[in-house]
């Protein structure tokens, strides 16, 4: 059986997991290793790059989670990166995945890195794009540094994610525009908004991760891709070479004049590289 393979189609379904509903979309064929993919701070379905996720699901099945609270998933918010990986867990082994890929950005880096230290067993191969480790360098001050720039979006009529994830370049303002218009192809079957109160129950988890203590990452055993942009201002470019430092064999890129979605200004050669990747 083959599944419709365009991001801007796939139908949004749910999954009873940990006494709630999370929502999900499936694409692909149903042969291959499993990818999940887990996003952004704020982030619902529908900010999932179609061009990655299209490329991905060429050759492999590629499910797109909402953490709980969060689009049409159920519940609220947890305030720990730990809850949020137990939830995914959780809805990873609903769904009947017992062996996956996993892609964590920013936020759902995170939360990979909590999945493969609690679960060590479910995941064969991960990336990590636009995170950093447990304690890393301004992990903590994700929300100051991302609430000014959410203001000014605001008050220029742009998505903010323009300021947030792209340079201030020329090629940095192209890319962000070709990127938020992407997120708009889809214009049926949209998720829910995301409201400011789970905002701010995952800004507090997110300050959480950057308080708290490092973790093992030297226990990883799994091979592991960090990708990010130079110039990543929200969580610092210097968390992605700390992670290819502490986690045994990792491979790093860093793309040239990008931010914090680098993988979105370079998503062709982040899918390609990906890929790559995930077949080795």
């Amino acid at each position: 059986m083959t599944e419709r393979t365009d991001w801007t189609s796939t139908p949004t379904r749910t999954i009873d997991a940990a006494g709630t509903q999370f929502a999900y979309r499936r694409l692909g064929p149903s042969h291959g290793v499993p990818l999940v993919l887990l996003n952004h701070w704020g982030a619902n379905l529908d900010n999932f790059d179609p061009a990655i996720v299209d490329r991905l699901a060429e050759d492999r099945p590629v499910y797109a989670l909402d953490y709980r609270g969060i689009g049409r998933s159920g519940g609220k918010a947890p305030v720990t990166v730990a809850g949020m990986a137990q939830d995914m867990i959780a809805a990873i082994r609903a769904l009947g995945l017992n062996a996956i890929d996993l892609i964590g950005f920013s936020l759902g880096g995170f939360v990979a890195q909590q999945i493969l230290l609690d679960t060590p067993d479910l995941v064969r191969r991960t990336i990590l794009a636009g995170t950093g480790p447990a304690g890393g360098t301004g992990i903590a001050r994700v929300g100051a540094v991302s609430w000014p720039l959410i203001v000014k979006g605001l008050v220029t009529f742009t998505d903010p994610k323009t300021y947030m994830f792209f340079t201030a370049s020329a090629n940095g303002r192209s890319a962000a525009k070709a990127f938020v218009d992407r997120l708009a192809l889809r214009t049926t079957d949209r998720d829910t908004s995301v409201g400011i109160a789970a905002l701010l129950r995952q800004q507090q988890a997110i300050k959480a991760w950057g308080q708290q203590s490092p973790q093992p990452l030297d226990t990883i055993r799994i091979p592991v891709l960090v990708a990010n942009g130079d110039h990543d201002i929200i969580v610092p470019s210097e968390n992605s070479r700390e992670l290819a430092r502490r986690i045994p064999g990792a491979e790093i890129v860093l793309y040239p004049d990008a931010g914090h979605g680098g993988i979105f200004q370079y998503h062709e050669a982040f899918a390609e590289r990906a890929i790559m990747f995930l077949d080795a």
